[in-house]
């Protein structure tokens, strides 16, 4: 029977609801799966013939550290997604790499400690760090707000973080976001997250903020779109290793003004999968690990 290591952290807790449905799937294909903290040291990883990250949702703050642990972990046994993938998609600014391989992506910009953050003079953005999840130290701003958002940006390169701006793309006010959902390069499901971004709001303080999901047939022009950022990652030199196709990733979309897809984010290091709107898809994604395991 194969071993395989499903990847959280200590401050996850009992919080992913994938967890169950992934090692009931795995099971019953005779996979045996062990939850373990990606921070404890006693685990023999070793021990493993897989280890595939997924709640590590505390990385964030302690990146350095995760990347150096997916490091170690990566030479004991093989680890999904390996420490090159983690370490290109856990700074947005592989929005910039996906932009240049011409992915229509949300107009981001980025500044580091010690730039002057230039904030949009009309319209409504959003400034967060380029390294976060779970929409932590991100805040929607008005025009009108910029001393609160240099105030925000401030905090965040004081961190030695990355500031990140981008327009408020207001289709996510109407419509929401869609996020799809890849396992091994194939589609699996979809679902509709809706507005999380207040305007005046402080930034969440817990794990991850609060969303409203709901399961949604995606568009064609949205599959495609999805598609296309899977496709572009064989050309993108920067992350080092091959990733085509990856074992998992969810891609989230925006609608621009026309309605065509824009991407907001591509998750390949700790997306919750939302498997609960899918009867099939635990399933779909055991048969993914088990794929990667011959």
């Amino acid at each position: 029977m194969s071993h395989v290591a499903l990847v959280s952290a200590r401050a996850t807790g009992d919080l992913d609801v994938d967890m169950a449905p992934i090692m009931a799937a795995l099971a019953a294909r005779s996979v045996e799966a062990t939850v373990e903290c990606w921070d404890d040291a006693s685990v023999d990883w070793g021990r493993y013939d897989l280890a595939v990250t997924r709640s590590t949702w505390d990385y964030a703050t302690r990146r350095d550290e995760f990347l150096a642990w997916a490091e170690r972990v990566g030479a004991a046994t093989r680890l999904e997604h390996n420490a090159a993938v983690l370490r290109w998609n856990t700074d947005k600014r592989y929005l910039l790499d996906l932009a240049r391989a011409g992915v229509a992506v949300v107009p981001s910009q980025f500044f580091g400690p010690g730039d002057t953050v230039v904030l949009p003079d009309t319209g409504e953005f959003v400034v967060k760090p380029s390294i976060s999840a779970g929409s932590r130290d991100t805040c929607r701003f008005t025009s009108d707000e910029h001393a609160a958002a240099h105030d925000l940006a401030a905090e965040i390169a004081a961190s030695g973080r990355t500031v990140m701006v981008q327009p408020f793309v207001g289709s996510v006010d109407r419509r929401g976001e869609t996020a799809l959902l890849f396992f091994n390069g194939e589609f699996s499901h979809a679902i509709n997250k809706g507005p999380m971004l207040v305007t005046g709001a402080a930034p969440t303080q817990d794990l991850y903020l609060s969303e409203v999901i709901t399961a949604t047939t995606p568009e064609a022009a949205e599959l495609e779109a999805g598609r296309a950022v899977l496709g572009a990652l064989a050309s993108i030199s920067s992350i080092g290793v091959d990733v085509s196709p990856p074992l998992y990733a969810r891609i989230d979309l925006l609608a621009d003004s026309d309605g065509s897809p824009l991407l907001l984010e591509l998750e390949m290091c700790e997306p919750s999968l939302f498997l609960e709107f899918d009867e099939a898809a635990a399933g779909r994604m055991a048969d993914a690990i088990v794929s990667r395991l011959r």
